[in-house]
């Protein structure tokens, strides 16, 4: 998959993870980096388990739990 798709996928999962843990998104360039840090955190959590998931579908699903998991860890340091 090339940058494009990456972006795509990194935007559509920040969205999806704003929309879990929020009710909202953030706004297209926060989603973009939001996807993106939580696409390389979802890929080292799923390997840390001996998971993988192939495609574009596999991809957003990888992508939007490592969202969702940096999402979680930041409201934790908000809330203190």
């Amino acid at each position: 998959m090339g940058i494009i798709g990456s972006i795509i996928i990194g935007i559509l999962a920040g969205f999806l993870a704003g929309k879990i843990l929020k009710g909202s998104g953030f706004g297209l360039v926060v989603n973009l980096i939001v996807g993106i840090i939580g696409g390389v955190l979802g890929g080292w959590m799923f390997g840390l388990l001996g998971l993988s998931i192939n495609g574009f579908i596999g991809s957003l699903v990888t992508s939007t739990i490592g969202a969702i998991v940096l999402l979680w860890i930041v409201s934790l340091f908000k809330r203190g």
